[in-house]
């Protein structure tokens, strides 16, 4: 199976049956499928259940196979206790039309401490017991903050971890908390290698990087990142894209999917041949200025 996972964070955003279209182009490329039960306010879930259920059987057993989900805090009470893992789990069953995920992630569990979700009864709790009753044959918790991740990795209840915009050609803050993750036999899922958007499309006005505008010194270092790439003849997005994949801390690469000529265009960017030459040029660049600050639990 190919390193490459489909995001399906905007699936479902926009018109139904366009997301059912490509819901059905994501479940037939053979790819992981990335979701969660507060994407697009559930529209995600529903959009991949529903071309789920047109397929045939033998190909909707084994597209299902490959759809990872998340539990998330409730949307208006911001809840993420046991009672809200059970409730988030049902609903994003009943939305895929399956019975079992083949991972479930703890998703973004801000409006808890670490201490809380972890304690006797707290939400990890929850996520193990539907382990133990094959709900999810793995669980998982998936976040930005590093501090935050890695508390959750200590706890050593979890299966695979999922960090984003911490592990790209800018920045490769992660690559600690993802060695201590493999040492512990745990599946490393790493997103975002774009940074958002400024590793494929470029620095320009109103340019971002994981959620944050860049600065000056930041702007530069990509646009040398780009000059080089060019000089090449060579996608300054598909560097960045294998710069994840070929990582020996990573096992998958998670990138975002908005309709389906975005999952073609991925698809070549994944099969993009890159001269070693390149790399040793981006090594000439140094280490990109902090998009974070210094700040790495930004």
């Amino acid at each position: 199976m190919s390193s490459l996972v489909l995001g399906a964070s905007r699936l479902g955003s926009g018109d139904l049956d366009a997301a059912v279209a490509t819901a059905d182009a994501m479940l037939l490329s053979g790819h992981l499928i990335d979701t969660s039960r507060n994407y697009a306010d559930g529209a995600s879930e529903r959009a991949l259940g529903m071309a789920l259920a047109a397929l045939p059987s033998p190909q909707r057993a084994d597209a299902a196979s490959r759809v990872i989900t998340k539990v998330d805090a409730d949307p208006d009470t911001g809840a993420l206790d046991a009672a809200r893992v059970f409730r988030s789990v049902e609903e994003s069953l009943a939305a895929l039309g399956v019975e079992r995920v083949p991972l479930l992630h703890l998703h973004d569990p801000y409006t808890v401490t670490a201490d809380e979700a972890l304690s006797r009864g707290g939400a990890v709790d929850a996520l193990l017991r539907l382990r133990d009753e094959g709900v999810a044959a793995a669980i998982g918790i998936a976040a930005g903050p590093l501090p935050l991740v890695g508390r959750y990795v200590d706890s050593g209840a979890f299966d695979a971890v999922l960090s984003h915009n911490r592990f790209t050609l800018i920045d490769s803050g992660a690559a600690d908390l993802f060695d201590d993750a493999r040492s512990r036999g745990m599946t490393v899922f790493n997103a975002a290698p774009f940074g958002g958007d400024l590793l494929a499309r470029g620095p320009r006005p109103g340019a971002r990087y994981a959620y944050r505008p860049i600065d000056e010194a930041l702007a530069a270092w990509t646009s040398a990142l780009f000059r080089v790439c060019e000089a090449h003849d060579v996608p300054a997005a598909s560097v960045a894209l294998r710069f994840s994949t070929r990582s020996p801390l990573v096992d998958h690469t998670v990138v975002g999917v908005s309709g389906a000529a975005r999952l073609v265009e991925l698809q070549a960017l994944d099969r993009q041949h890159i001269p070693e030459a390149l790399w040793a040029e981006l090594d000439e660049l140094g280490p990109a200025p902090s998009p974070f600050d210094g700040r790495r639990d930004a």
